[in-house]
Formats: C-alpha cells, sequence, structure tokens
C-alpha cells in the first residue's frame, strides 16, 4: 500500500489525477465559490446525499473532475470514529471497481486525528490476504493520495499512521496464515526478518536454552506437539542504554487443539489466531524501525503449538515455572498463561519500565466486552491511565477491568502452588489474577485481545489491533521522555590565550 501526502483542498480536489476522488462531508459543510464545493452543497440540499457517517453518495464522471469517479462521504461531525466509518465505506463501493489510485479530500479544515483516522481506515478497507492461495487476486486499491491544507501540521500524524499500517499489515499477515505457515520457528524467522533494521536486534531461544533456563511452564505447553518451541527476544534501541526499556510479550501459541482438554471441532480453524499477541508484538516492532522514535523496547514472544500427543501435559500435572513457583494444571486449554507466566519472569532480567502483556486469552473476556474493546488490567494506575487514552486516540479501545485479590481464591490448590484455572466466573480476571503472581516486580498491564484480534463468518481474519493502541502508547512514552530531557548546555564563546 503506497500512501502519498499532498498539499491541496476542496478548491484544488477537482483537478487532481486518479481513478477515483473520495470527497468527506461533515455536517458543517461550507462549499465555498467551487463548483465542486456547489455540487455537494446541492446534493445535500436535494437530500440525495446524508452527511450521517458513512453516508454515500457516488457519481462517474462529473464534468470538471479530473478522477473518473466521485464519491461523497458523509462523516458527520468529523470525529476519528466517524472518518473512520466514512472512508470504510466509501473503499468499500471502489473495491469492486477498476481503481487503483484513490484521491482523498477532506471537506474541512481536518485536524491531524482525522488524517490518522483516514489512513488506517483506507489501509484496512483495502487490505487482502494472498499468501496460501493458488491465483492471489491481490489489493486493487494500491494507491493513495492524502490531501491536507497544512502538510507540516499533518506530516507527523501521517507519517505515524503510515507506519502503523506497516505494523499493522505486518501482524495480519502472520495472524492470517494457516498454522502450518506459521509454525514456531516460522515466527521467529519473522522476528529475524525485522532486525535488518539498524536498530532491532534478534535472538531465538530453542528447548535446549529454554530448558536451561528453567521455564517449566512454557515446555509443559509444548510437550504434546512435533514442532520445536521457540523463545523469541527482540530488542529495538531507539534510547541511551541507561534508559529502562517497555517490555512487550506476546502470547505466540501458533495452534490450540486445547491439548488434553481438547476444544469442541467447530471453528476449532480459527485458533490458528491464538498467536495473535505475537504477532502484534511483531507488527508494533515493523513500525518502530520505521519511525525510529527515542525509546528502548524488548519483545518477548513464547511460541509453540498445544497438541494432544502422548507426551502432552494432563490435566493434574504439576509443574514448576521459572519463578519457582509450581503449577497445578487443571485444564490444559488454559495454556496461554502457562507460557506467559514464564515470560513474565525473564522480563525481570531488563529492569523494565513497564510490562505489557498481549493475548488472546479467555472467551470470558468476549463475553464481556465483545469484538469492540480489548480487556485491560493492570497494576499500576498511571500505566493503565496511558494505555486507554491510547487506545481513545487511535480508535483501538480498550477498557479497564477489576484485579480484587478475592479473584484469586479460586485459583488456590492443594497439591501447587496455583492452579492454572479458577472455574467460569469472572474467567478473565481470574486469568489476569494468575498472571499478576509473576509480575510483582515491575509496572504491569496485560490486554486480552480474545475478542478484539481476529473476526469470525465472512468476514474472517486479523484484525492487527491493538497494534495501533501499543504503538501510540510507546510514541506518547517517547515525547514523555523527550519532554522532561534536561536541555543540552551551549558551549559559551572560547576564551583566547
Amino acid at each position: 500500500m503506497n500512501f502519498e501526502l499532498r498539499r491541496f483542498e476542496l478548491a484544488d480536489a477537482a483537478a487532481q489525477k486518479g481513478d477515483a476522488l473520495i470527497v468527506l462531508v461533515p455536517k458543517a459543510f461550507q462549499p465555498g465559490d467551487t463548483a465542486l464545493g456547489q455540487l455537494i452543497a446541492g446534493a445535500i440540499k436535494s437530500g440525495d446525499l446524508e452527511t450521517k457517517a458513512g453516508k454515500l453518495l457516488q457519481l462517474y464522471k462529473v464534468d470538471g473532475v479530473s478522477c473518473t469517479r466521485l464519491v461523497l462521504a458523509g462523516c458527520d461531525q468529523g470525529s476519528s470514529r466517524q472518518v473512520r466509518q466514512a472512508v470504510a465505506a466509501a473503499t468499500g463501493v471502489l473495491k469492486s471497481a477498476a481503481v487503483k489510485r484513490v484521491v482523498l479530500c477532506f471537506g474541512w479544515g481536518a485536524p491531524a486525528d482525522a488524517v490518522h483516522a483516514a489512513v488506517m481506515a483506507a489501509a484496512d478497507a483495502s487490505y487482502v490476504y494472498t499468501t496460501s492461495k493458488s491465483k492471489p487476486e491481490g489489493r486493487t486499491l494500491t494507491q493513495w493520495v492524502i490531501g491536507v491544507a497544512d502538510m507540516v501540521a499533518a506530516r507527523p500524524s501521517f507519517d505515524h499512521a503510515v507506519a502503523a499500517v506497516h505494523g499493522v499489515e505486518f501482524a495480519k499477515e502472520w495472524g492470517n496464515r494457516p498454522a502450518n505457515y506459521a509454525t514456531p520457528t516460522q515466527l521467529a524467522e519473522a522476528a529475524r526478518s525485522l532486525a535488518k533494521a539498524p536498530q532491532i536486534g534478534c535472538e531465538v531461544l530453542g528447548p535446549r536454552q529454554v530448558e536451561k533456563l528453567g521455564m517449566g511452564a512454557f515446555m509443559a505447553v509444548a510437550r504434546g506437539s512435533e514442532e520445536e518451541l521457540r523463545f523469541i527476544v527482540l530488542r529495538y534501541s531507539g534510547a541511551a542504554k541507561s534508559v529502562a526499556p517497555t517490555v512487550l510479550v506476546g502470547k505466540g501459541i501458533s495452534f490450540d487443539t486445547g491439548g488434553i482438554s481438547i476444544k469442541p471441532a467447530g471453528e476449532m480453524d480459527e485458533m490458528k489466531f491464538d498467536m495473535c499477541g505475537a504477532a502484534s508484538v511483531l507488527g508494533v516492532f515493523r513500525a518502530l524501525g520505521e519511525l525510529k522514535p527515542k525509546i528502548n523496547v524488548i519483545g518477548l514472544i513464547p511460541s509453540c503449538e498445544n497438541m494432544p500427543d502422548g507426551r502432552a501435559v494432563k490435566p493434574g500435572d504439576v509443574v514448576t515455572s521459572m519463578s519457582g513457583q509450581t503449577v497445578e494444571i487443571l485444564n490444559t486449554d488454559a495454556e496461554g498463561r502457562l507460557i506467559l507466566c514464564d515470560a513474565l519472569t525473564y522480563a525481570e532480567r531488563f529492569h523494565p519500565a513497564a510490562v505489557i502483556d498481549i493475548a488472546t486469552l479467555t472467551g470470558a473476556c468476549v463475553i464481556a466486552l465483545g469484538a469492540v474493546r480489548s480487556g485491560l488490567f493492570s497494576t499500576a494506575d498511571t500505566l493503565a491511565a496511558e494505555l486507554q487514552a491510547a487506545g481513545e486516540a487511535v480508535q483501538d479501545l480498550c477498557w479497564r477491568m477489576p484485579l480484587d485479590d478475592d479473584y484469586a481464591e479460586g485459583l488456590k490448590s492443594n497439591f501447587a502452588d496455583v492452579a492454572n484455572v479458577g472455574g467460569r466466573p469472572a474467567g478473565s480476571v481470574t486469568a489476569a489474577k494468575f498472571l499478576q503472581r509473576f509480575a510483582e516486580k515491575f509496572p504491569w498491564a496485560h490486554l486480552d485481545i480474545a475478542g478484539t484480534a481476529w473476526k469470525g463468518g465472512a468476514a474472517k481474519g486479523a484484525t492487527g489491533r491493538p497494534v495501533p493502541l501499543l504503538l501510540k502508547y510507546l510514541l506518547e512514552q517517547a515525547n514523555k521522555a523527550a519532554a522532561t530531557a534536561p536541555a543540552r548546555k551551549t558551549a559559551g564563546p572560547r576564551k583566547s590565550a
């Protein structure tokens, strides 16, 4: 996908070259004295165009408009959410036509967040997965020209959005791949490919190294599969070594049968998406390599399959985690928390400023929040507030959930320090309480993305969430660090000898 930022407004939009011109029309549209503006005003007055977000009017070969197709898209008040709705609707009607180059114009002085929203929506609506198809059709809309009145003001938001698109699409690619196209080994190779960027490094640990570290919980999950586990360590070094990093931990179950506690056959194919937490970490690093913010970030991805082999871990087995805590595995389908707990312990060695784990962890979170918001759990109020604010800013929403100590009562075990499940009630909370035991030494947040990481049904596919949220959070941390950094002293004039 190719995005280009240009300086032009409604008065210049008709002269832009392309296959289609999309004009976003707000409720408070002011037509001015241009022919295109008067056309839009007339369409509104006649009732042919509604300015409600997502309402469209399509026109073909309009006199004075260089683009063959003209799509007028209502966007109401012009909020980020409404811009996304408008661009998604307009892109949808163009995908079926012979359209490659699209020109997008704001029918008002759009703020930077509207530019960001437009770019993200355009990419999302025109995305096509092709990797495992014998005759891939590919994406038809490949070029987007975004017109703004002030390029200097819009440039940072535009660059951020384009990098986020690349990160989201990298996450979608690996989330959408069938499990035999995205094994732990292949995920490791994807991580290594990111290390081609100058500030990114990658280390991949295999079974022997993981065993030496004492990651008994992680190894227990991997035992039932012929595919070897991989523990991936990514490093983005954008600041001085003395600056504490933010650590992202992504659940990388490349396929989840449930193990001995096997899942029902219906929709089990969707368990290829159980590594979307890992994919989101890869996506964030893809974007960091492009934006190069002054921050340090570590990415940890424990990756394996959860299979019901004769060597697979059994309900009732007790394993010893890297932290030394023993875990009674009452349900082998609660495996994500087992690989994450060892990764959280590993994160301690980086003395992190904060640790955020991302996981398609519980069906209970889907029941609680659906596909609109990811579940957010945190032991640090500031971290939670910053993550929620980042999500609101880029329309990658999350919602903070409780971590009351009483929820941990169900995790008590007669045979180990803790059980890996606590029953059906508040299942997403008890899962987070389990992880919390391994995250006491740093500010910690957990994002349960089971409802937001992919879509089912006719629109089946990975969403790339929460790459936009995480990237926005990290950029804000870099901005905060820059704002609080002491100013460099300028050298005064030299004294003559």
